[in-house]
């Protein structure tokens, strides 16, 4: 009955093993599998099959993946002589598509043939670096935000660092060193911190894999730009077919500035239909035109970024462009594509939440503080909803001055810090408007001054007293000399 049994287990040795059913004396076979049943794409793994029991006999050997043979190109190892056994076998680069079962049979020289192992899975995966950032893109000049990187897939020890991928930098803290860690903090964000960034990761262990995360930017409203970016019409929604002008002003009127976008990486603003002097008209709005845009002098230098939106719906949002001021009115309008004006209702929200529902399509908020900062957005019951706009706040001058104090005592330094003082702005009351940038060191220059003339005034009336006073008790001794004269 034994050798009934093994003749058909011979019989069946060119099946699949799932065909293959081999007596209770036939050797077992015994696949295994090094470095590791998890790797990485792109990694070398080493299959290995042994036959227990099977004695000083010399056996050859057959693989199968998921019930099937193999058939893709494989090594066998431990080749020599020409006598190929494939008891050693090995994939030199692994794919996602070997991830599967192993097994493996044994058939002697005198065809014998072994019981099929167990199987042994293998998975190959590829790790993806993931930077997120807490708590949003979005930011004003002062607050604080935190990036952080992971690898999806791997228990394995990861070195990361960071860098800035327009402009490329790699990000240092004070002493220049390079800064790692799976987060990196800037508290608080000045807009030198504006960039795209990326995390960088490295694999301690095995052949020292890098792998590079998705791009995140980040934009910082600062409170003194050197230029400003010229939107008209002066929102940041506008409607498909509709047309725009784009310009970059400063008080100088200096030239050299660029409109630069940025949708998944940065470009310069090519304008198609015409251009007026320094001002960028495109006669045709489409939707691929919605993106950050910016200008960018020949030295580097950048106004406040603005996240222009259009939007091929009925309804948009008007916002300001620039940020508002604590203390000042924000005025928000629900407009409608057909009439260009306001919707006669509206519901507002802030930060996906209702705010206000208003029956003149307007909301006015008439003392902004920075807890009114977030995304807003507005909605018609019919006519459908506009997209989300960014709406900034920044502090009075005096906030704004304290604050650009600290500014670079967070883990980086301001790659772009030219002047030794800090910067804040004053606002002249009038119809103009303007703001009047002068130093802190101005201010305190100031303050001595006008102390040192209040303590010299105060001098002086002391002196001019006490001579007063000394005149008077002359005055009184010349006349008591007369008396006694007299007498």
């Amino acid at each position: 009955q034994d050798g009934v049994q093994s003749t058909r287990c011979d019989a069946l040795a060119d099946f699949t093993y799932t065909s293959a059913t081999c007596s209770r004396g036939s050797p077992k076979a015994v696949v295994s599998l090094k470095p590791d049943t998890l790797l990485y794409r792109g990694d070398r793994v080493i299959f290995r099959c042994d036959i227990q029991g099977g004695g000083d006999t010399r056996w050859t050997y057959s693989w199968y993946w998921n019930n099937y043979t193999l058939q893709f190109p494989v090594f066998d190892v431990k080749a020599s002589d020409y006598y190929i056994t494939m008891q050693d076998i090995s994939i030199w680069f692994v794919r996602q598509s070997d991830s599967g079962d192993y097994t493996c049979r044994g058939q002697s020289s005198d065809s014998q043939s072994s019981e099929i192992s167990d199987a042994v899975t293998l998975t190959v995966v590829i790790p993806q670096a993931v930077l997120n950032v807490s708590p949003q893109r979005w930011l004003t000049e002062g607050d604080s935000v935190t990036l952080s990187c992971e690898i999806t897939e791997s228990s394995t020890n990861w070195t990361f660092s960071w860098h800035t991928v327009y402009p490329y930098r790699i990000i240092r803290d004070h002493d220049g060193d390079i800064v790692y860690g799976d987060s990196y903090t800037i508290s608080p964000a000045a807009v030198n911190h504006t960039g795209v960034y990326m995390c960088r990761a490295e694999s301690g262990e095995r052949d020292g894999r890098i792998y590079y995360s998705n791009k995140q930017p980040l934009w910082i409203t600062g409170e003194s730009p050197p230029v400003s970016l010229i939107i008209n019409p002066n929102r940041t929604q506008h409607f498909t077919t509709e047309s725009l002008s784009l310009s970059c002003e400063d008080q100088s009127n200096s030239t050299g500035w660029t409109v630069r976008r940025y949708i998944d990486s940065t470009t310069e603003l090519k304008c198609w239909t015409s251009v007026t002097g320094c001002t960028c008209v495109i006669g045709f709005l489409y939707k691929p035109f919605t993106g950050v845009y910016w200008c960018e002098s020949e030295s580097g230098e950048n106004s406040n970024p603005v996240n222009i939106t259009v939007h091929d719906g009925d309804v948009i949002l008007e916002s300001p462009v620039h940020p508002v001021t604590e203390g000042h009115p924000l005025t928000l309008r629900c407009l409608y594509r057909k009439t260009k004006s306001s919707i006669l209702r509206a519901d507002f929200y802030k930060d996906g939440s209702v705010l206000q529902t208003q029956t003149t399509g307007e909301m006015i908020i008439y003392n902004v503080s920075k807890s009114d900062e977030g995304f807003y957005h507005c909605k018609h019951p019919e006519r459908g909803e506009s997209p989300k706009s960014w709406v900034p706040v920044r502090g009075t001058w005096l906030e704004r001055s304290s604050l650009q104090t600290l500014t670079g005592t967070g883990l980086e330094r301001p790659p772009l810090l030219c002047n030794p003082f800090c910067w804040v702005s004053v606002r002249v009351s009038g119809t103009s408007g303007v703001e009047t940038p002068f130093s802190v060191l101005m201010l305190i220059s100031i303050i001595v001054t006008a102390s040192l003339l209040v303590t010299i005034i105060l001098l002086v009336t002391i002196i001019l007293l006490v001579k007063c006073y000394r005149a008077r008790a002359h005055t009184g001794e010349y006349r008591i000399q007369n008396t006694v004269i007299e007498e």
